[in-house]
């Protein structure tokens, strides 16, 4: 890549770890390096398992205690998320990659897991050809700012409001 942009999928929509997935997938069929930070999630789901067939071009890591939608985050919580943007953070620096995703770091950023600082810090300072993702609800009007590529995830309906559960395959 000759130059990298920051983009954010943000919204109350669902598909954005899904197209940052897609995003990966495009960049290893280019042979580009991909490292995929997700924050607050610690559940293995079949994207993992889909993943791990990529394992050449893609290393994902997972930097979360669990769900913290119906909870306070916790010590442990904010220690996981901060490990994972410093882990983030030493990749970046490398220059061994040419794409890193931080899933559902606008997320860790609104429940005080990470600072917004620290995460527009890191845009400050990405390589040139580095591309930078970012996804999750939520996202502060200043990384939306520091952007170049931002898009919006607009629930208009979803059956998960007639009772339908998260299925394998589709939504984990």
């Amino acid at each position: 890549m000759r130059r990298g942009y920051v983009q954010v999928y943000t919204g109350n929509g669902k598909g954005k770890t899904t197209a940052a997935l897609g995003l990966a997938l495009r960049a290893a069929g280019a042979r580009h390096k991909v490292f995929i930070a997700q924050f607050i999630k610690k559940r293995m789901c079949s994207e993992h398992r889909a993943l791990e067939r990529f394992s050449d071009f893609i290393t994902a890591k997972q930097y979360g205690k669990g769900l913290i939608l119906n909870r306070q985050a916790t010590a442990l919580d904010i220690a996981a998320a901060q490990k994972g943007l410093e882990e983030a953070r030493l990749v970046m620096l490398s220059r061994d990659y040419d794409v890193i995703i931080l899933d559902e770091a606008n997320v860790a950023v609104k429940r005080g897991l990470i600072s917004v600082e620290t995460l527009l810090e890191l845009i400050k300072n990405k390589p040139a050809r580095l591309e930078l993702v970012i996804t999750g609800r939520y996202a502060d009007e200043k990384i939306i700012e520091a952007a170049d590529l931002v898009t919006e995830m607009k629930e208009i309906k979803h059956y998960s409001n007639k009772g339908v559960k998260a299925r394998v395959g589709i939504e984990k």
